[in-house]
């Protein structure tokens, strides 16, 4: 096991390097200057190449890629040209928010994956079956965002049994906090469970069809003792892949949804710095964004290898 996680944890560190280097090459490339969106265009030629020169942007892009990874080690991700504060601080901020939408959504998405999943195999080629299926398509097909304004006008607007958007903060309680992330972890949620839950009725299935399930069966255990024992730890391999995979998914959609109801989100400040021109925001969100899913990744990755010793074993 010790060499399982070793190597698990190289794979990681190595993800997570190629990915700075790609978020900074992406942002290179974006069109306008930092200094320039912040004096405004009618600035005077000086005055922007003043700060520019204090920005440190006229420094050679691999200078620059090496200072960020510098101040990544030692924990100095610079200050916000925009907000003028420290980049850690904002996004520290903002992540009190980001984290639990997303960790409320992937709680959502799986549970509701799993019991239409397990439903739906169960019940294969009935109503049942057939019914969720059906549903799971056109989850398959509504947008999320679209699904948001849809569960604003329904349960905010007419029935008023949440709030059409904003966030109190969590120093008003947990529970006034909590209720204005249901609706959006719920606009999240529901289109990834849809995948997972086709995902996981394929893999029940599957597993359904083996001979050793098949002999539980016949011996007479009990039916629930055999989908615990049996079906759903052997299962549990492809779903917890896809479900890491999703992860990423899941954050991609928060960008939208924040907007969609005016979270103070870390998605919201990437799109906000992106207009404002604050790379060092961005690049420093998206990393993190991308810290979440590694390590979501690398959890699966565990969930997988403890599931099934045989995979442990082959890729240690």
């Amino acid at each position: 096991m010790q060499h399982y996680l070793a190597r698990r944890a190289a794979g990681l560190l190595a993800t997570l390097a190629v990915a700075t280097l790609l978020i900074f090459l992406a942002l290179e490339v974006l069109p306008g200057n930092a200094a320039q969106m912040s004096l405004g265009p009618d600035a005077p030629p000086e005055a922007v190449a003043a700060l520019t020169a204090r920005l440190g942007l006229d420094l050679p892009a691999w200078q620059r890629y090496l200072q960020w990874l510098s101040g990544l080690l030692s924990g100095h991700l610079g200050d916000s040209h925009a907000y003028n504060v420290p980049v850690a601080s904002l996004i520290t901020e903002r992540l009190a928010l980001t984290l639990p939408l997303a960790l409320l959504s992937m709680a959502l998405t799986v549970l509701l994956a799993l019991a239409a999943g397990i439903y739906a195999a169960l019940r294969h080629g009935r109503r049942g079956d057939l019914l969720v299926m059906g549903i799971c398509q056109l989850g398959l097909a509504v947008p999320g965002f679209w699904l948001g304004i849809l569960l604003i006008i329904v349960f905010a607007v007419q029935l008023q049994w949440f709030q059409a958007g904003g966030f109190p903060g969590w120093q008003t309680g947990a529970l006034a906090a909590l209720q204005a992330l249901v609706l959006p972890a719920i606009a999240l949620a529901l289109v990834q469970a849809a995948v997972l839950a086709r995902i996981t009725r394929a893999a029940v299935l599957d597993v359904l069809r083996e001979d050793y399930v098949r002999t539980a069966m016949a011996k007479g255990l009990p039916r629930h003792l055999v989908l615990a024992r049996h079906v759903l730890r052997n299962a549990l391999i492809p779903i917890l892949t896809i479900a890491g995979l999703q992860f990423a998914h899941l954050l991609a959609g928060a960008i939208v949804i924040e907007n969609v109801f005016n979270l103070p989100g870390l998605g919201r400040l990437i799109l906000q710095s992106i207009a404002n021109r604050d790379l060092v925001v961005v690049r420093n969100a998206v990393l993190f964004l991308a810290l979440m899913v590694i390590c979501v990744n690398f959890l699966a990755d565990l969930g997988c290898g403890l599931a099934d010793p045989r995979r442990r074993r082959a890729q240690a």
